[in-house]
């Protein structure tokens, strides 16, 4: 079922154009929007949570106009923000009751039981009656994870959501959202290619306001289809391929080191061609070796 259906979005600041006709279709289940730091996609995670207004183009959300019926978006919507902030001086169990008062749970038991669920989703509960401006940056994160969740909503967008999470709570993270997203539509937007190959099936590229990519995880990664070499060379040569290719990632070999390289044709006599992942297909796209 689609959910969200994006039409000709553009969005600037002042001369700025920081979106650019965005024609985006997002269906119930998990949906990554992946690309750099600056690509525009908070701004556009923004827009679709009714923080940021826009003129040109047209956006559906549950068959709600989201310029003319925001209100009845908001109903239907949990958010975690790139950059979430929570009062210091609350309790974690305190701010998630004062959240979920604000969402709307007013039956004091119904919101009780979700507070504490949430609390044991993001491994909180032992934190729960500490103050927020005790926790670490992870433990923040996670209550920003557990506040979007409040209200069972059915569009679910988090923005960054891993940041500053451990590898454990990670994992947490994702096995959660992994659950939830039989049933609600969730949109993952991260520049971490790993939360998105682990978790999504459907992702979107976005680069300098545009969408340059759609489509599944699986063809993502076979956009990089004879584009990707590994080569090895001696150490010596590290900084001399380091600057004339498109590097994905290097590992050290004894006294070589191993390269994995995007390029349209093999850029060394020395290079194998191997066959493509997720992080090829975005590095190949990004850096336009595919034009």
């Amino acid at each position: 079922m689609m959910t969200i259906k994006i039409e000709g979005l553009s969005k600037s600041y002042g001369k700025v154009e920081v979106l650019k006709n965005v024609d985006l279709q997002i269906s119930t289940g998990l949906f990554g929007l992946l690309g750099p730091n600056g690509a525009g996609k908070t701004t556009l995670m923004k827009i679709l949570s009714t923080i940021l207004p826009w003129k040109d183009g047209q956006v559906t959300i549950y068959d709600y106009n989201l310029l003319q019926e925001g209100d009845k978006v908001r109903e239907l919507l949990g958010y975690l923000p790139q950059h979430f902030h929570a009062p210091g001086q609350l309790t974690g169990r305190e701010f998630l009751h004062y959240a979920g008062s604000m969402k709307g749970l007013s039956d004091k038991k119904e919101r009780a039981a979700q507070v504490e669920r949430l609390l044991e989703e993001v491994n909180l509960q032992p934190q729960a009656n500490k103050k927020v401006k005790s926790y670490s940056g992870g433990m923040k994160r996670r209550l920003g994870i557990a506040q979007a969740l409040l209200g069972n909503p059915k569009l679910i967008i988090l923005d960054e959501p891993t940041a500053g999470l451990d590898p454990s709570e990670r994992i947490r993270f994702r096995n959660m959202i992994e659950k939830l997203s039989k049933d609600y539509t969730i949109i993952l937007s991260t520049h971490i290619i790993s939360d998105i190959e682990s978790s999504c099936e459907k992702v979107a590229v976005v680069n300098n306001g545009e969408v340059l990519f759609q489509g599944t995880t699986e063809s993502l990664a076979e956009c990089a289809v004879n584009f990707v070499w590994e080569l090895s060379v001696p150490y010596a040569e590290y900084d001399q391929i380091e600057k004339e290719h498109v590097v994905i990632a290097s590992r050290r070999e004894k006294d070589k080191i191993v390269f994995r390289l995007i390029a349209k044709g093999s850029p060394d006599t020395r290079a194998i061609a191997v066959e493509p992942m997720i992080e090829d297909g975005y590095m190949a796209i990004i850096s336009g070796v595919m034009k």
